[in-house]
């Protein structure tokens, strides 16, 4: 409940200062990348309390739970994040057309996490934590498959 009275507006906590990816890509792939990790953590993390604040009791998808177990594994780090429709990918370039050669991961309402074929609805399995999942998608990277890099 709001504490401005029935009828108004709760108190949405203010957006996040996001870190300047423009700046980054200046920088060059590696910062690029970073500055996107902790830019896509920042802008879940408050979509998040936003959710909890205007909707208390529903179920929120476990992106943000998500984005940290993938943002801590190092093979996965080195990638460019980007989420549509909730599901995280990773880029192996820090710019649009993407490049996912990686599998992908859908937080479930449910709080499981499946795991699909990149650019793919195949799915590979389902984990229950977040943990899990990450680990689904490590396990299928394609050998090789190295940092993100800028288009050329």
């Amino acid at each position: 409940m709001s504490p401005d009275g029935p009828g108004q507006t709760p108190n949405i906590p203010p957006r996040p200062q996001l870190p300047d990816l423009a700046a980054a890509r200046e920088l060059g792939p590696a910062a690029t990348v970073e500055a996107r990790w902790q830019q896509l953590l920042l802008v879940w993390q408050w979509h998040h309390m936003r959710h909890e604040i205007l909707k208390p009791g529903t179920a929120y998808p476990g992106i943000v739970s998500l984005i940290e177990a993938a943002g801590a594994e190092p093979r996965l780090r080195q990638f460019y994040p980007f989420t549509s429709h909730f599901s995280l990918n990773f880029s192996s370039f820090t710019s649009y057309p993407w490049s996912v050669q990686a599998p992908s991961v859908d937080p479930l309402h449910d709080g499981r996490f499946r795991v699909r074929r990149p650019r793919s609805s195949e799915v590979i399995g389902f984990a229950h934590t977040a943990d899990a999942a990450v680990s689904l998608v490590v396990g299928n990277l394609p050998a090789g498959l190295g940092p993100a890099v800028a288009h050329e």
